[in-house]
């Protein structure tokens, strides 16, 4: 098993980069965890992390699989929160489509996120507003529209998170 450690307890983070593995399920095991960090998401829900509890900060790059947000919502310390396509799929155009955006809007403790190619089927940030922590985020792949409205209607920074490398 890839993800197995006898002290499991001790780490508090993790980093996974395009590895060879067929699911994250493992992950939870490492239930002390508070900075993950994922390229090539492999699953189609993100159900395996939802026992993270004490996850902080959250980056998945590459998810084309997942269609549904609502694991998301179990994380009640996420503070940090980072869905991207791949860098390759932007000049293409390429988009992760999601049922919605409201497991986000559910995250009460979120004060920057980014969604970098991951778009819920309506295109709307609107779920988005009811963060009233969230000091900052980031939109690719949205309708210029909708994300001039949505920092008009929220006045937050337009800006990557600063603890996150920027692609």
């Amino acid at each position: 098993m890839l993800f197995r450690s006898e002290n499991s307890a001790a780490i508090t983070s993790l980093r996974i980069w395009y590895c060879s593995y067929k699911t994250t399920t493992p992950i939870s095991a490492f239930e002390n965890i508070e900075e993950l960090e994922i390229a090539g998401f492999p699953d189609t829900s993100l159900e395996a992390l939802s026992k993270l509890k004490k996850l902080k900060k959250l980056q998945v790059i590459h998810l084309p699989k997942v269609t549904d947000l609502a694991p998301l919502s179990s994380f009640p310390e996420l503070m940090s929160l980072s869905l991207e396509t791949l860098p390759s799929w932007d000049s293409s155009g390429k988009k992760s489509l999601v049922a919605s955006l409201e497991p986000v809007a559910n995250i009460q403790l979120l004060q920057h996120l980014s969604l970098l190619g991951v778009v819920p089927n309506d295109f709307s940030l609107a779920a988005i507003e009811r963060c009233k922590k969230l000091r900052s985020a980031k939109f690719h792949g949205y309708p210029k529209v909708e994300v001039a409205r949505f920092f008009a209607a929220t006045g937050i920074s337009n800006e990557h998170n600063p603890n996150h490398l920027v692609r």
